[in-house]
């Protein structure tokens, strides 16, 4: 994949960061007294990584020079990156991080811990393709089957509307909340271009949806927000929910979704 200037310029500056933010004594190297800048020299990263000192210097230059799956791999691991930085570097280098589909996102404890201080309001947490990284009892009450899941298919919000039969009878507008909620979905794949697990998951729901297959051509799209929707109770019925939306701090793309009966908000 070809990488836009201002892509080599933001992989360079990323990676410089995270050079910075290392000593020597971190990765065993031997301390040469004070130093004029903080962290690790070029040179000394380019040895731990095994790549050439000058190559890497273009690096972080925003040189347009390619880099392979291997060299990514070396930087990574010499630059100590989690698993959501590392993602981060692939795709600034232009690469799709190969085990991104099997690591499953990451969420904060007290964050995850959110919904459950909302019960009896149904609340749930959702990553950027939507799958269910949290949720309450309510929830789980309200959405039947949703928090289902495998060791190798999560819950996923996307794929229930489209694929669980419930989800016809939970939602009462079925047709225009599945819209608005592909709209959306193409929206985050946008920001997303040639991730994987978008790809996959919009494989999955035009295989097993002809709706999915008739819409996605339209281009629709929509940022997440809050708003209104009917929704069928097992035990209650019919109920209007006002629902509402907040992105968690420091991960945009996980939201937030908390549901309250319509007649609570108005008194």
């Amino acid at each position: 994949m070809h990488r836009q200037p201002d892509q080599r310029q933001e992989l360079g500056a990323f990676l410089r960061s995270r050079r910075e933010r290392l000593t020597p004594d971190e990765v065993g190297l031997p301390s040469t007294g004070r130093r004029r800048t903080p962290g690790l020299r070029r040179e000394e990263l380019a040895l731990l990584a095994g790549i050439s000192a000058t190559w890497y210097t273009y690096l972080e230059q925003g040189r347009d020079i390619r880099t392979s799956n291997q060299v990514l791999d070396a930087l990574a691991s010499v630059l100590r990156l989690d698993g959501y930085e590392r993602g981060h570097l692939f795709r600034l280098a232009g690469h799709a991080p190969a085990d991104d589909a099997d690591e499953p996102e990451p969420l904060a404890a007290e964050a995850a811990a959110v919904p459950l201080l909302l019960q009896p309001h149904p609340a749930y947490i959702i990553g950027g393709t939507y799958d269910v990284l949290s949720h309450n009892q309510a929830a789980g009450e309200l959405f039947p089957h949703l928090t289902a899941a495998t060791a190798d298919r999560p819950a996923n919000f996307a794929r229930w509307v489209f694929l669980e039969p419930a989800a016809r009878d939970v939602l009462v507008d079925w047709e225009p909340d599945a819209r608005g909620l592909l709209a959306r979905l193409r929206t985050l794949a946008g920001r997303h271009p040639g991730d994987p697990r978008y790809t996959r998951l919009i494989d999955e729901l035009k295989a097993g949806s002809p709706d999915v297959r008739a819409w996605w051509p339209r281009y629709d799209v929509q940022a997440r927000q809050g708003g209104r929707k009917r929704l069928r109770h097992p035990r209650r019925g019919t109920v209007e929910y006002v629902y509402t939306a907040f992105h968690l701090a420091g991960a945009p793309d996980q939201t937030l979704v908390i549901y309250s009966d319509d007649r609570e908000t108005a008194g």
